[in-house]
């Protein structure tokens, strides 16, 4: 009866509510705090929800809900954990040196350009990122001529957010290159699974509570940028109060210098794999 109970008050009240550092994409889509139709707010069960509710209550059965695919344990977190641990720093920057120096990582390779490439299309095919295939060639502008010969790398990025530490280990190839203190969110409030970022933005707006802070505004606390997860209204941002790096201190997002979520999303493609662990 206790179980059916929690069961019952936590439909009823709507759930849990999301971090307000939030995709401004998420929240354009979102009803506005003033609006509180039930037929519009998902949030809001309809009366035909509360009396089968009920009805569960007065039979003294309990629902068994399944969990979602990021409240799921995830297998490979004890995996990376390990791997970030006992890597030390040094050997992050040996593993990091093999993309950028002597470019001997084994997802790097060598690719003659074709008439009608572009570094856009190069990196679409190739699950790169632009800013990675002009840091590889020492590019300063994005123009390649046909016949041209560049260095692409094409393995997989991985991160790791470890909030019992608040820190940020980047993978590459399953290999720890590079590790940045994060803040997580306060009470515990950044969500533990497996995620992938679907979308990047580039000095973003963000948008809270009916508010729009306008790129680079001090009040803007997603900072230069934003990449968003595949849970809505979670995700990496930059930050405007880099004294609370180290600590829970968000609404629930990850949250960087604004140097190194710029370093993040010039190396991470949209598709990468996130873990989080406590």
């Amino acid at each position: 009866m206790i179980i059916t109970l929690i069961v019952l008050g936590f439909f009823l009240t709507g759930g849990p509510a999301f971090a307000e550092d939030v995709s401004p994409e998420f929240l354009a889509e979102q009803p506005t705090e003033f609006e509180t139709d039930s037929s519009e707010n998902p949030e809001v069960p309809d009366q035909e929800f509360a009396s089968q509710a009920l009805e569960n209550l007065q039979e003294e059965t309990v629902e068994v809900v399944s969990l979602s695919q990021e409240e799921k344990p995830v297998e490979l977190l004890t995996d990376l954990a390990q791997i970030a641990l006992r890597t030390s720093p040094a050997q992050m920057k040996q593993n990091l040196d093999k993309i950028f120096v002597s470019k001997t990582a084994a997802g790097i390779f060598s690719y003659t350009i074709q008439s009608g490439d572009s570094l856009y299309v190069l990196a679409r095919k190739n699950n790169t990122t632009v800013d990675l295939i002009r840091k590889l060639n020492h590019l300063e502008k994005d123009m390649i001529y046909p016949g041209d010969e560049i260095k692409i790398f094409s393995g997989d990025f991985s991160i790791l957010v470890d909030k019992s530490r608040n820190r940020l280990t980047l993978f590459a190839d399953g290999q720890a290159v590079k590790e940045y203190k994060v803040s997580t969110g306060k009470n515990n409030s950044t969500p533990v699974g497996e995620f992938k970022i679907t979308d990047k933005l580039v000095n973003p707006t963000w948008f809270k509570s009916g508010a729009i802070y306008a790129p680079g505004s001090p009040d803007n606390e997603l900072g230069t940028r934003w990449l968003g997860f595949d849970k809505p209204g979670y995700g990496i941002h930059g930050t405007i109060e880099p004294e609370k790096i180290g600590t829970q201190a968000s609404e629930g997002c990850i949250r960087m210098l604004n140097q190194d979520v710029e370093e993040i999303d010039s190396l991470v493609p949209s598709g990468a794999r996130v873990v989080i662990q406590d």
